[in-house]
């Protein structure tokens, strides 16, 4: 028994070594191509890589960046949340109702909901047994509804005052979004590699039952991974309502896959336990990279960015096939 003991633990830390390596390596992968797209974009277009046009390719991409945390932390746990898109609309629904309460009324209310939809998706998920797919996919549904129904049309705040500026203003020449962004994507590394709640998320990812019996709370790990994933999506519907000075029902649709791109893009894996923060963020500003490439192409129809992210969707999938295979050997 004590051989057999012995010889497991170097075992064990093999893998967990192979596995940091694929890690690093896929994130590494994702930070590379937008190195290079970037560098190529520049060349084509000169104003591109001027500072100012970088920073505003941040900002809009902060959005979906606070979604994809939420989504990259739910796939890395071995599943996916399909109703983030949603919630960010409602999120911007429930803002502007909020705000003739004030700035702060208009900045968690949506989180509080967001939070909320999140564990109860938790809950049917970790408790009841139900699928991901289907648990998310009813409240996408669900949600998108309720928004219409509380706001068919668009719902203009009429006096922000200080609540504009969370989104709109800036912070020493920097933009409050790219801060927000930062700071977010930092918790977000320091909680999934540097504590029991990370490592929780990892070891059910990669092996559930051999969590349980580690003695992993799994069905907690689970419901509270979904309430930060909701809570997230409900911030970035404050932060999309700021930035418009409205409630919009429809906003945030497409950010459910969008979300999942960036995830997989930047080397969270699909079949869950392998994934970092820095590789889902520079899926995101890649995603905004190519939005901004087109847009400044003029010419092309904006359909063309479905058919790059679906392109560097497919490298990455294949790319994560082969690292997969690789690893079983």
């Amino acid at each position: 028994m004590a051989t057999a003991a012995a010889g497991a633990a170097p075992l064990r830390g093999d893998k967990e070594r192979r596995n940091r390596v694929v890690r690093l390596i896929q994130a590494r992968g994702a930070i590379g191509i937008l190195i290079v797209v970037s560098l190529i974009a520049g060349g084509v277009f000169p104003d591109f890589l001027h500072p100012a046009n970088l920073a505003d390719i941040v900002s809009a991409a902060s959005f979906l960046g606070l979604i994809a945390i939420g989504q990259s932390l739910v796939i890395i746990l071995g599943g996916f949340d399909l109703s983030v898109g949603s919630l960010v609309g409602l999120g911007t629904v429930i803002a502007a109702y909020a705000a003739p309460y004030g700035w702060v009324a208009a900045l968690v209310a949506p989180i509080v909901v967001g939070l909320c939809v999140g564990l109860v998706n938790g809950i049917l998920i970790a408790r009841a047994q139900m699928a991901p797919f289907i648990v998310t996919l009813a409240a996408l549904l669900g949600l998108k509804g309720f928004a219409l129904v509380l706001a068919n049309q668009d719902l203009l705040i009429a006096n922000p005052g200080f609540f504009a500026h969370i989104a709109n203003g800036s912070l020493l020449g920097i933009s409050n979004l790219i801060w927000i962004l930062v700071i977010a994507y930092a918790i977000g590394g320091l909680v999934l590699n540097h504590t029991s709640y990370g490592a929780a998320i990892f070891a059910i990812g990669g092996n559930e039952e051999a969590a349980r019996m580690l003695g992993v709370r799994v069905e907690r790990v689970k419901i509270a991974t979904y309430g930060v994933s909701g809570a997230l999506a409900g911030l970035a519907g404050a932060l999309l309502a700021s930035h418009l000075d409205s409630g919009l029902a429809g906003a945030g649709t497409g950010y459910e896959l969008q979300s999942i791109a960036a995830a997989v893009i930047g080397g969270v894996l699909l079949t869950g336990g392998v994934g970092t923060m820095a590789g889902p963020l520079a899926g995101v500003i890649l995603l905004g990279v190519i939005e901004n490439v087109i847009n400044q192409v003029g010419t092309l129809s904006p359909y063309y960015q479905n058919l790059a992210s679906g392109a560097f969707l497919l490298v990455a999938v294949i790319a994560q096939t082969l690292l997969t295979s690789s690893r079983k050997q």
